[in-house]
């Protein structure tokens, strides 16, 4: 019972830090409320480290991630006819959203099915299982970007779930 209120109060504080680093990635990006992939991006900057070596057990390069999420940006404005390439992050800084927790609808999703999947895990929440759930979302930035990579999302899935312990 105890170790069940010490996952809780943990996962809790990396659910915190996740939206809260999912934010500033999305801030700095221009954007004023983050999508999944800036929840990617937080996961990877947790210090469970554990997304990170999910990316990297794959053979990808974590700290690649966020050059091939702007290339997704950059590649769809292209594909409406905008050449002129993307402004200085500095330039874009979103304000902070007030008012309740608000997200894209992609970051909902991830939010949710992350909600959904805590009843299951034997342990606290990890990067790891938001690299899972990004993983297994088959459209929007965060797919393309996985895809842009190189990285098998089903491979990724796995490397993912491999990292987070097991109920013993």
């Amino acid at each position: 019972m105890f170790r069940q209120l010490q996952h809780r109060f943990q996962s809790m504080r990396t659910l915190s830090r996740l939206c809260t680093g999912a934010e500033a990635h999305a801030r700095s990006r221009g954007q004023a409320v983050p999508g999944a992939e800036h929840f990617l991006l937080a996961a990877i900057d947790l210090p469970d480290g554990s997304a990170r070596r999910a990316f990297e057990s794959v053979g990808a390069d974590p700290a690649a991630v966020g050059e091939a999420i702007e290339r997704q940006y950059r590649d769809a404005l292209q594909s409406v006819g905008v050449q002129a390439p993307l402004p200085p992050a500095a330039v874009l800084q979103a304000p902070a959203a007030a008012g309740l927790y608000r997200a894209q609808p992609s970051g909902q999703e991830l939010v949710q099915a992350l909600a959904r999947s805590s009843k299951e895990q034997a342990g606290p929440l990890l990067g790891a299982h938001v690299v899972a759930v990004v993983a297994s979302m088959p459209q929007g930035v965060a797919a393309r970007t996985l895809r842009a990579l190189g990285v098998d999302a089903a491979r990724l899935v796995a490397a993912a779930r491999s990292q987070v312990p097991s109920a013993s």
